[in-house]
């Protein structure tokens, strides 16, 4: 299983993201990491020309409602049908929220690592 994971917005603090990248490549995974500010567009550009299996979303900033929004809608405009997951600074009253904007999962702040690295792994085995 391939995972884009990305950093959108203006969003710069990444170190959490790059544990998690780190800890999904031991579990044996091929992840590929966007690096900082990443609009959408980009972010589905890069989904599609390295045709990921999913893409996970790393938001600190608390614009976590209008990034999830807008980059399903940029997944529908390109016809880019993979699972969404979403993780970072979101307070845990936000994630019903979340999950209606199209997210497969959410991860709230204080999430461990290792239960991310086991809904992936979950996902791996039940293709």
């Amino acid at each position: 299983m391939k995972i884009l994971l990305s950093k959108p917005g203006l969003d710069g603090h990444d170190v959490g993201v790059k544990v998690l990248a780190h800890a999904l490549i031991e579990a044996g995974f091929d992840v590929i990491y966007s690096g900082l500010r990443k609009s959408p567009e980009e972010i589905v550009k890069l989904a599609i020309d390295n045709q990921v299996d999913v893409i996970g979303l790393s938001i600190l900033s608390g614009t976590h409602e209008i990034i999830t929004t807008r980059i399903s809608e940029e997944m529908k405009k390109n016809k880019l049908q993979i699972p969404l997951v979403v993780g970072g600074n979101i307070p845990a009253q936000d994630v019903e929220l979340l999950m209606k904007l199209g997210p497969k999962a959410v991860f709230p702040t204080g999430t461990r690592v290792d239960k991310v690295v086991s809904f992936f792994i979950e996902m791996k085995n039940s293709k």
